[in-house]
């Protein structure tokens, strides 16, 4: 799963970058950046409880789930107007599962915002007009011949096509995004417009870079900004994760809880941006543990026990038969695998189980 980032120019998106790329990089694809071409990472989804789950084991290694962030040039107004330039642009986006718009909270009397002030909700509208403005063009370049195919070829396909896009441009040409639509489509009318890839039709996460001034007051500006865009919100301070790329993991730990306990209020960190998007794109993870190693291992959400044995090896599908399943946090108060199938924390599921994100297996084979 890929995640796009779109930002406008000065809003703190290197300096938060930089920190993502340097402190969360599992396996990094870096391409030389210029105005066209994207940086690609694969970043950690670094959860809490792999760590306890790998200290109750005793493990030599442990490996967190992952996702990849393509971070796309920065936008301006009227950028659509620059075809051979916007084109690439879209082509980047349009190859994402998911949106991240960063925007800019902070003031800077050093670093001059493209549109001379700071005003995150204009921001956003910027960039989801350029946006809208490509979705648009699309239809309105398809829709006609749909409908022509549809009156006078009777073609059911086209008829069908032509509604759903239709059902689209009624919401773009109020400057709404076509994703807002996603609840009363059909399983069969989310795919026709998922074959089109409307840059509209992901979803989107904003990433609100604020100050540390007001680091005290971030869950309220997360809240207030959720209830104006109806959409998922993460807090980041890209100053302050830049001043920490110098500490080690446990060091950095160490100064956020110092923090949080100093001012009573939780710090937002980079990992609230990561595991939003995971979530964001429908995915999540269940565990594996044992001396050699703790791995978190990526699957969809809802999936069955079969299909998450699927993610180990493709023919564990095939051959699945059972699963010894412990909820995390009854694995880690055990004390590992024997210790909780004694204190019945371990109950055997089957083929018809939905594999829950808390989850430790062990599959059963018959190969």
């Amino acid at each position: 799963m890929k995640i796009g980032i779109v930002w406008l120019p000065n809003v703190g998106k290197s300096t938060l970058f930089n920190a993502l790329t340097k402190s969360y990089a599992a396996d990094a694809a870096n391409f030389p950046f210029c105005t066209i071409e994207p940086n690609v990472w694969i970043v950690d989804v670094k959860d809490p409880r792999v760590d306890a789950l790998s200290e109750v084991s005793k493990t030599q290694n442990k490996i967190y789930a992952n996702i990849k962030f393509v971070d796309i040039a920065g936008l301006v107004k009227w950028a659509s107007k620059w075809e051979w330039l916007w084109n690439k642009f879209l082509s980047n986006i349009r190859e994402t599962d998911a949106i991240v718009q960063v925007v800019r909270h902070f003031e800077d009397s050093e670093v001059v915002h493209v549109e001379w002030w700071v005003n995150p909700l204009r921001d956003i509208e910027i960039i989801n007009t350029e946006l809208i403005m490509s979705d648009l063009e699309q239809i309105e370049d398809k829709l006609p011949n749909l409908e022509k195919r549809a009156k006078w070829w009777k073609d059911k396909d086209s008829e069908k096509l032509a509604a759903v896009l239709t059902k689209a441009k009624d919401l773009l040409i109020n400057w709404k995004l076509v994703w807002d639509l996603a609840d009363e489509l059909t399983e069969d009318e989310k795919l026709l417009l998922k074959n089109y890839n409307l840059l509209t039709f992901k979803p989107f996460v904003y990433a609100v870079n604020i100050s540390e001034d007001n680091l005290k007051n971030s869950d309220s500006i997360r809240k207030d900004f959720e209830e104006k865009l109806q959409k998922p919100v993460a807090i980041v301070c890209a100053k302050i994760e830049s001043e920490l790329l110098e500490l080690d993991d446990s060091d950095k730990v160490d100064y956020f809880n110092d923090l949080s306990e100093w001012w009573k209020y939780k710090i937002p960190t980079l990992d609230d941006l990561i595991r939003l998007g995971f979530d964001t794109v429908w995915l999540m993870y269940y565990f594996t543990t044992w001396e050699k190693e703790t791995r978190a291992w990526t699957v969809k959400k809802n999936s069955t026990a079969p299909q998450a044995a699927w993610a180990i090896h493709t023919d564990f599908e095939k051959w699945f038969i059972k699963a010894d399943v412990v909820n995390w946090e009854k694995f880690v108060e055990a004390g590992g695998w024997s210790k909780a199938k004694e204190k019945w924390y371990v109950r055997l599921e089957w083929k018809e189980y939905i594999v829950q994100d808390w989850d430790v297996m062990v599959f059963k084979f018959n190969v």
